[in-house]
This record gives C-alpha cells, sequence and structure tokens, in this order.
C-alpha cells in the first residue's frame, strides 16, 4: 500500500443498537457516564444455566425499520444491521438519491450470523422433519445477509459482502471497506457489523467452554477488564455501522466529520483457535502495521480503545502487547474498553468500538474502564478507572482480537482538512 497514492477517508455517520442504547448517542453518554448494560438474561429461561448475565438490548422495536414481511424474512442479526445502517445513513445527511449507486457498497461482518433461526428450525426439523422447516432458514441463517439486505434496502451495487472472523470481524469489515474507498473501489461505504447471539444455545456454547463470567449476583461488576477477579467475558448482542467517505466527496456535499480513518493493521497468531499467543506477538504485529499504515509515529497515539474482554489470558496479552509496542511510551497511554459496559458483542464489537473511539477524538472524552479496582498480573497501564476523563487526542488505535487468532487493529485520527 505504501507505493500506491490512497485516497483519504473520512466517518460522517454512525448508527448502533447496544445494550447501553439503541442508538450511538444514548451508548456513548451511558459509558461516558460509566452505566453497564449488562444484567440478568430475560430472553430465556436461564434455570438450568450456570451463567445467568448478558448484555441484552433491550426495548428496541424492529418495526420501526423493517415490514412485516422482511420481519418474518430476516433473523435478528439483520434487523439490528437494518436498524443501525439506517441510523447512521440519517446521521451523515448523505442523499442516495444523488449517489452513483455503482460507487456505494457495504461491508458488514458477523461472527455468527443467524444462530437464532438455525437452534429454532433445527428444533422443528427434529420435532417435525424435514419438510417441515422453514424456507426461509438458509437466507436467515446465512452471515452475509445484512451486506445482501442494505444492498437491497437501498439499491447499491458497488463492493458488497461479510466479513466473518469472529470477535474481529466488524473491525475487518471497516479496514476492507477503507481499503476499497482508498483505492478508488468506492466513494461511499457501510461498514460495520451485527450479532445476535442472545439464544440459549449461543449462551450455552460460550459456557461450556468457560469463557464467560458467572458473576450472576452482581451483573453490573462482572465484566471487569484488566482486574485481578476478572472470570470471564460477558455475552452482548447489538449492531455498529459506519457511513464512511472519500475525504474529498465528503467536503464537496458539506459533511460532518467525526474523525478520519487512517490505517489498519492485520495479524493472525497463528497460535490456537481459541487462545491467544502468550507473547502477544499477533497483537504486537497488528498494533504496529495500524500505526505505520497511518504514516504516524507512536508517541503520536493518545489512546487505545482495547480489546479489553475481562478473560485472564487476553487482558494479559493485550497488555504485555501495549507494553512492547509502545515500549516506556504504553505507561503515558490512556486505554479503556468499552466491554466493561456493553459486554462482548462478538462480530459487532469492533465497528461500535470503532465509533466509540471516534467520537473519544470528537469530543475529547474517554470513558473509564467500569470494574477496574485492583490491578490483575501485569496489568499496571492507564485504564481510566476513575471516571471519564477529558483529552485531547490527535490519533487513537482500536483493538480487536477474535477466535481463531485474528487480529484487527484500526488507526484514528482527528480531522484536520
Amino acid at each position: 500500500m505504501s507505493t500506491i497514492q490512497k485516497r483519504r477517508v473520512v466517518i460522517t455517520g454512525m448508527g448502533a443498537v447496544t445494550p447501553c442504547g439503541n442508538d450511538i448517542r444514548s451508548t456513548w453518554e451511558n459509558l461516558v457516564a460509566g452505566k453497564t448494560g449488562i444484567g440478568r438474561i430475560t430472553k430465556f429461561d436461564v434455570t438450568d444455566f450456570p451463567v445467568k448475565i448478558a448484555g441484552e438490548v433491550k426495548n428496541f422495536d424492529p418495526a420501526l425499520y423493517l415490514d412485516k414481511k422482511e420481519l418474518r424474512r430476516l433473523d435478528p442479526v439483520v434487523h439490528y444491521a437494518v436498524a443501525a445502517a439506517d441510523m447512521a445513513l440519517a446521521d451523515s445527511k448523505l442523499d442516495l438519491a444523488h449517489e452513483d449507486k455503482d460507487m456505494v457498497g457495504a461491508v458488514i461482518g458477523s461472527g455468527v450470523g443467524g444462530i437464532i433461526e438455525f437452534q429454532e428450525q433445527h428444533a422443528r426439523f427434529i420435532e417435525k422433519g424435514p419438510l417441515k422447516i422453514s424456507p426461509f432458514f438458509i437466507p436467515k441463517l446465512m452471515a452475509n445477509a445484512s451486506a445482501g439486505q442494505l444492498a437491497i434496502k437501498y439499491g447499491i451495487r458497488g463492493v458488497n459482502y461479510c466479513t466473518v472472523s469472529a470477535c474481529s470481524s466488524s473491525a475487518h469489515a471497516l479496514g476492507a471497506a477503507m481499503r476499497s474507498i482508498q483505492l478508488g473501489e468506492a466513494d461511499v461505504m457501510f461498514a460495520g457489523g451485527s450479532e445476535a447471539a442472545m439464544s440459549s444455545l449461543g449462551i450455552a456454547g460460550f459456557q461450556v467452554m468457560t469463557a464467560l463470567s458467572n458473576r450472576n449476583d452482581e451483573p453490573e461488576r462482572a465484566s471487569r477488564p484488566f482486574d485481578r477477579d476478572r472470570d470471564g467475558f460477558v455475552m452482548g448482542e447489538g449492531a455498529g455501522v459506519v457511513i464512511l467517505e472519500e475525504m474529498e466527496h465528503a467536503k464537496k456535499r458539506g459533511a460532518r466529520i467525526y474523525a478520519e480513518m487512517v490505517g489498519v493493521g492485520m495479524s493472525a497468531d497463528g497460535y490456537h483457535i481459541t487462545s491467544p499467543d502468550p507473547d502477544g506477538v499477533g497483537a504486537c504485529l497488528c498494533m504496529t502495521r495500524a500505526v505505520k499504515d497511518a504514516g504516524r509515529g507512536f508517541e503520536e497515539v493518545g489512546y487505545i480503545n482495547a480489546h479489553g474482554t475481562s478473560t485472564q489470558y487476553n487482558d494479559l496479552v493485550e497488555t504485555r502487547a501495549i507494553k512492547k509496542v509502545f515500549g516506556d511510551y504504553a505507561q503515558k497511554i490512556p486505554i479503556s474498553s468499552s466491554k466493561s459496559m456493553i459486554g462482548h458483542l462478538l462480530g459487532a464489537g469492533g465497528a461500535v468500538e470503532a465509533m466509540v473511539t471516534a467520537l473519544s477524538i470528537h469530543e475529547g472524552r474517554i470513558h473509564p474502564t467500569l470494574n477496574f479496582e485492583n490491578p490483575g498480573e501485569e496489568c499496571t497501564l492507564d485504564y481510566v478507572p476513575e471516571g471519564a476523563r477529558k483529552a485531547d487526542i490527535n490519533l487513537a488505535i482500536s483493538n480487536s482480537f477474535g477466535f481463531g487468532g485474528h487480529n484487527v487493529c484500526l488507526a484514528i485520527a482527528k480531522y484536520k482538512g
């Protein structure tokens, strides 16, 4: 990429559905205020489940975004994605009627896809036989349904696909969408991710891996990234979609610009299907690549939105990697984990956290890491435990690390024209 003249890419619209709010503004304000969206699971009976807590989306009405026929034919993972995309489009004030729709695309990631539909149709298959499952089973199941539905809804014909890389899915989506604009394949991209894995099967799957916190009596204290007493991540759900535009395209129409996407770094651990490389080699590589791709110095980074899952291995390895990449300067960088309040949105997490990073830059505020009370092993960095902090940030990075050893780091900068 260094030998190619890259077009500049800016963020002009944001939309989100999260456990902390059904739009990006309420999500952001709750994060800054240190208000968690984590509580007891209400969407199914958890009597027989050791894990009874999660970050559920609350009071969400998909009928605001989809008609009755679409609601029946689409899984909740698509409901969330369409809602987030609609909000992002409205926020951007982009009028698609005046756009070349061959140059407008969408990359929407998902780690799991339509697992709710899978569970329901499997139960029907067992009970009633193979001819009684829904004809919409496969379209509702497929992870790429969100990207396809956005193309149909908006009539856009540009770059369109799905990224599937577990917890890195939507960060990969933003990086890929940014590249499409940089290289002239698109002028405008919907980019993000969606996840609706809040089903008994989804929770059970992560539960038997012993990946989830079972601090059931104190759900608001369960997600505690980098803290000594962390005991696993808290499952979340929702979606995040941003509108990315080529800078001159955005300026020409007088768009409000939140921040500039300036770099992406991608890597693999090549180590284990679920555990991170203990030396953090892959995490180091993706952070290093993101900063270098941005053409910036390491001491220009003024904030890190951490992957920060609240698992023993991830938080330790991420901290080690940050120390290796930034050296002594690592002690001066404020770091916070959005997952301490929204939980782990799996394939949607990277997009929501990138938006949080952009808002941190745009508004000069960093949200805290909730429940960080006693430092875990080697977790000696500045995790912003005291509450929201004012900060003048010129460059920030957002980390996403997924099962399979997939690592993505997004570099986002203050827009300066």
